[in-house]
């Protein structure tokens, strides 16, 4: 971290910003004084005076909450891939909402009766097994609070050689955390008994593109679940009820929802989401297969692009951290444009393969700014630039971006996109 009295905008610690922010608050938030005697005029409001409703039986958001929602694209019915982005400069902490947890569908929104659906786990194993929902359901659960990602969050930071006017939701939207739980998908495997020499699992859904993905043994052997539950209920239809592979910290795509066949097999398939649309184009020119994992990255939710500061003072520099390789270490925050980097707060308890809440109190005098952040995770890897991102990827390539996010905040408090 450096240190720089010059910087446009000031970072304070946070008993100070506590000290100064009440002060502000209450200079522009305290009511004027009301005489006793316009007291004695004021009616109740009519919530005192008329009885409310009936509580719902499935409990709903507020109507006056109902712009908090996801952003689906496109919606064409029986669409061949949908995408719904996640609403992260609306949420606080660390769970999204069942309701408001990204999605992908490669070929629509699939509907499988729970008592008709089976899990099937064969191929190089002692034998094969048959489970219903209904068996799993009676074994012990593991699980907790993991992110999910798609492996094409912030694709447009990594196709566009500017940087596109989108929103935090439009940019950021593919990733969600929750509290995941389910039954171990290694005890399966050694129920089922796994023969020498298998090295990976294909694990296939129900889904009418059969979408398919090849998954390395060690890894299925580490937290694998099959994931029964999302955020104390069952999985919603979205999220590939009545089950799917949950892979911690791995790329969205191979959490196949409505899981239906584990083939235990001694090399990948190569399917053609594998070869076609999850493969990663370097800067070399060579394709990378199975790049399975994803990297530590950060992304500063408020400000965000898309939002608008309302007046110069005192802020909260908010944000989400997170890694597939394990724990988030440390948060960095710049407003220099990561020429002076400072230490922000993170939000305990910090989850392996979890969202991450970070923090930093922050005075904006009402001058340009470039705010960024930088993640670390417990295994040493560091949330790399934009530059160092383009050079080790070839122009166009799409998934895996993880750079580090540069808003830029105008003299007006207007916040955009860019590197």
């Amino acid at each position: 971290m450096n240190n720089n009295e010059d910087l446009k905008s000031e970072m304070l610690p946070r008993r100070r910003f506590l000290r100064s922010g009440a002060t502000f608050l209450t200079a522009i938030s305290a009511p004027a004084a009301v005489s006793s005697a316009v007291a004695g005029t004021v009616k109740m409001p009519e919530s005192m005076l008329t009885p409310g409703g009936n509580a719902d039986e499935y409990g709903n958001p507020s109507v006056y909450e109902s712009n908090v929602k996801r952003l689906v694209t496109p919606q064409n019915g029986m669409s061949a891939l949908t995408y719904t982005y996640a609403p992260l400069h609306q949420q606080k902490g660390t769970i999204t909402p069942s309701g408001l947890h990204f999605s992908v569908h490669h070929s629509g929104l699939t509907d499988i009766d729970p008592d008709s659906h089976s899990l099937y786990i064969h191929g190089m194993t002692e034998k094969a097994l048959k489970f219903s929902v209904s068996d799993l359901l009676r074994y012990p659960m593991v699980g907790g609070h993991m992110f999910l990602e798609c492996s094409g969050n912030t694709w447009p930071q990594a196709v566009f050689p500017n940087a596109e006017q989108k929103t935090l939701q439009e940019l950021y939207g593919l990733v969600s955390g929750s509290e995941w739980y389910g039954v171990s998908l290694r005890r399966l495997l050694e129920e089922a008994g796994v023969k020498p020499g298998a090295k990976w699992v294909i694990a296939e859904g129900s889904d009418a593109g059969s979408m398919a993905r090849s998954i390395p043994l060690e890894r299925i052997m580490d937290d694998a679940i099959i994931a029964l539950y999302q955020n104390g209920e069952r999985l919603r239809p979205s999220q590939g009820y009545p089950m799917r592979l949950f892979m911690p910290g791995l790329e969205g795509n191979v959490s196949v929802k409505w899981l239906r066949r584990l083939e235990v097999t001694d090399r990948p398939a190569y399917t053609q989401n594998e070869n076609r649309s999850y493969s990663d184009t370097l800067g070399d020119g060579r394709l990378q297969n199975f790049s399975l994992y994803m990297g530590v990255k950060s992304v500063i939710t408020h400000p965000s692009a898309g939002q608008q500061l309302p007046d110069k003072g005192y802020y909260e520099i908010a944000g989400l951290a997170w890694s597939g390789f394990g724990k988030v270490k440390a948060v960095e925050v710049s407003v220099d444009g990561g020429k002076n980097w400072i230490s922000a707060t993170l939000d305990g308890p910090v989850h392996t393969k979890s969202l991450t809440r970070f923090s930093l109190p922050w005075k904006w005098t009402g001058e340009a700014v470039q705010l960024q952040s930088r993640a670390m995770d417990d295994y040493g890897n560091v949330q790399p630039t934009h530059a160092q991102w383009r050079k080790s990827y070839y122009q166009g390539s799409p998934k895996h971006y993880n750079a580090i996010q540069t808003w830029h905040i105008d003299q007006h408090g207007g916040v955009n996109n860019a590197f």
